[in-house]
């Protein structure tokens, strides 16, 4: 070997040992994280969207106010008759309107929403089944209020029961159902209460299966709206019990006091309640053009004004707002470098579809933001959250949701490793 190549040899390896030992001492500030920015369009929803796999309002973290729709329209909300009320939109899971919403409000007979939420759950879970037949204890029997008229010591199907707990709203069957399910009352609205803390329904507390007077027994049309939207989620397969307008049991026929199921075909539920002390109080629910949107109405005078004031709050709702896809499950929001892995570049975005309710034609006008922590490093795992992407309109937040690796990067063998080190160094 010559002089000048045993020269050339020495100062390549040299030059690779310096570029390795300043690559290994910056590496710790290279890592440093920080922000940036991307803000493509927002993608205009079709006509009929399909249903979210996931409720949205229960996801994503928020950092700052959230506008409920309304506060970004120009359209005035009805004034209604009621105590407390409140809409939203199922889809994207976002408050529309509402007055008094936290307010704690006796819930009445709408407790029935939660009571039918976990017989649901027992079903699924094969701990009770819709043929099986249910024992009616004397309790059930004696309870109080609006009846299914079942007789104490008989044996009545699970389904005939859920039909008069939803159709006839009767407290006997409530009551029956309950103990079915966890062997007492008491032990069935410790359950209720386990689930309203899972779902998040931090003003809620029952004491009772069907919804009877009790000063602990108190809830918010913000919590009933969410509690109403998870039920119509999670156990669609249920939901044609609350479209029966009648169900004849024992040979006494009852209609269903939902009278919306009369006048509006759109109409498929949910519950009406109604004490002296609570007023008349109905969760309404339509579904018009793949689009679901959700009314809870508390405290109304009257079984009609009830269903007027809902009625005309759910076809406000749906005349002056719309529901738009603003991420796509399909399309990353953001195509971000990637550092010492085996690509250059992975998708940035969310697993499932995004949606947002706004007024009407403002679709175009959301404006997404992602931020995501900077370098990315190899390896990353598909699904990993690295930043957030937050929507806003007019200036204002409508929502916050975790930003996501779209596909699994490998990290790349030691010379590549080491190779976007030194690169970093001059970024």
């Amino acid at each position: 070997m010559s002089t000048t190549q045993t020269v050339h040899m020495f100062s390549l390896k040299q030059s690779r040992r310096v570029a390795l030992s300043v690559a290994l001492a910056l590496s710790p500030a290279l890592i440093a994280p920080q922000l940036v920015f991307a803000a493509p369009a927002a993608q205009t929803a079709p006509a009929a969207p399909e249903a979210p796999a996931t409720l949205p309002a229960a996801s994503g973290q928020t950092t700052g106010h959230l506008a409920t729709v309304s506060e970004l329209s120009s359209i005035p909300a009805p004034t209604l008759a009621a105590k407390a009320w409140v809409t939203l939109d199922a889809n994207s899971g976002q408050i529309i309107a509402g007055q008094n919403i936290n307010d704690k409000v006796e819930p009445a007979s709408l407790t029935k929403i939660m009571a039918a939420y976990v017989v649901f759950q027992a079903i699924e879970n094969k701990r009770l089944s819709l043929d099986q037949k249910v024992n009616v204890s004397e309790k059930a029997w004696r309870t109080e209020g609006s009846r299914m008229f079942i007789k104490v010591n008989t044996q009545v199907s699970v389904d005939d029961l859920l039909q008069g707990v939803i159709v006839q709203s009767g407290n006997d069957a409530t009551v029956a159902l309950a103990e079915a399910v966890a062997g007492s009352e008491s032990a069935f609205a410790a359950m209720m209460n386990q689930e309203a803390a899972r779902q998040g329904l931090t003003d809620t507390h029952f004491t009772n299966a069907a919804g009877l007077p009790d000063p602990d027994h108190m809830t918010t049309v913000h919590d009933l709206g969410i509690m109403a939207m998870n039920l119509v989620r999670d156990f669609p397969q249920y939901l044609h019990y609350y479209s029966q307008k009648e169900f004849t049991y024992n040979k006494i026929k009852q209609p269903n006091r939902n009278r919306l199921l009369w006048a509006d075909p759109t109409v498929d539920g949910l519950k009406t309640g109604h004490t002296s002390s609570a007023g008349y109080c109905l969760v309404s629910t339509a579904l018009r053009d793949g689009r679901r949107v959700v009314s809870v109405l508390v405290g109304a005078v009257s079984d009609s004004a009830r269903a007027e004031n809902s009625l005309k709050l759910l076809n406000w709702s749906f005349q002056n707002f719309d529901t738009v896809k603003v991420l796509d499950s399909t399309k990353p929001l953001v195509q971000a470098r990637v550092w010492q892995g085996q690509q250059e570049t992975v998708g940035l975005g969310q697993s499932k579809p995004v949606w947002l309710t706004v007024p009407r034609g403002k679709g175009p006008e959301v404006k997404p933001e992602a931020r995501y922590t900077q370098p990315l490093l190899a390896p990353l795992t598909k699904g990993a959250q690295v930043g957030t992407v937050a929507f806003s309109l007019d200036g204002k937040l409508l929502r916050e949701e975790p930003l996501q690796v779209l596909d699994s990067v490998a990290e790349a063998g030691f010379f590549g490793r080491m190779v976007d080190k030194v690169r970093l160094m001059f970024q």
